[in-house]
């Protein structure tokens, strides 16, 4: 079963279970959550990664032929007249648990996410990128409880080691879920990692594969940071207001 999603493209990726503040300020953003919050509850609209492009961007400007500065129009701004290269095309759900309007006409917004889909088409026509999506099913897989208790020592390690390359105390280590589904996705929200690596956890077909992808990453990255004296500080437990 297909259906029709309004699209957030985010430098960041959503998973399943997270939860994403928003800080919304962009024309075409401001419109879809007046349109979402317009219509019958649950509000919810699809979170995509971007691949190649900017989160935000100026819309309207004419570039010095006359014609829009950015060829992708209101709805692509910042991305390119193409979608299907700027953008993922695996994303999350997002549903809204609050929005509040701002003075200004911008949103203050706190969603969280349900459930993964794939893009099916993507719809740049109107103020802001719609697509037809499918959402996919959440598979535990084989041995997933064992895999979860090994991710789970290998994960504690490694907030260790990052704590200490960053000098700081370590937090957010006493309370991880023993669910190998939710512990899978927690990790891989909360491990500095590229897109691309987050990207392809988001589209692990099984808990069970996602955490034995997260095994291997978390071994990698933990062997550099030993051999690493210092990082900058980055918060890892908590997300700031993302700017849209």
């Amino acid at each position: 079963m297909t259906e029709r999603l309004p699209l957030f493209p985010l430098g960041t990726v959503l998973y399943p279970g997270l939860v994403l503040p928003l800080n919304v300020f962009e024309e075409r953003y401001r419109r879809l959550l007046a349109d979402l919050l317009a219509g019958p509850e649950p509000h919810r609209f699809g979170v995509v990664g971007i691949r190649a492009g900017r989160e935000t961007a100026p819309t309207g400007v004419a570039g010095p032929d006359g014609g829009d500065a950015d060829p992708g129009g209101q709805a692509l701004a910042g991305l390119g007249p193409d979608p299907a290269q700027a953008l993922y095309d695996l994303g999350c759900v997002a549903e809204i648990a609050s929005a509040e309007q701002r003075e200004d006409g911008g949103y203050d917004l706190i969603a969280t996410g349900t459930t993964r889909f794939k893009v099916l088409d993507f719809d740049a026509a109107g103020p802001y990128l719609t697509a037809e999506v499918e959402r996919l099913p959440e598979v535990v897989g084989p041995e997933a409880a064992v895999l979860g208790q090994a991710v789970e020592r290998l994960f504690r390690t490694y907030q260790k080691r990052l704590a200490g390359a960053r000098e700081s105390t370590v937090t957010g280590l006493q309370d991880l879920p023993d669910d190998p589904m939710v512990l899978s996705y927690l990790v891989a929200a909360a491990s500095v990692l590229d897109t691309s690596d987050k990207q392809r956890l988001l589209g692990a077909g099984s808990a069970s594969e996602r955490l034995t992808a997260e095994l291997a990453l978390l071994r990698q990255e933990t062997a550099v940071l030993a051999k690493l004296p210092s990082l900058p500080a980055v918060e890892l437990t908590r997300q700031a207001f993302n700017p849209n």
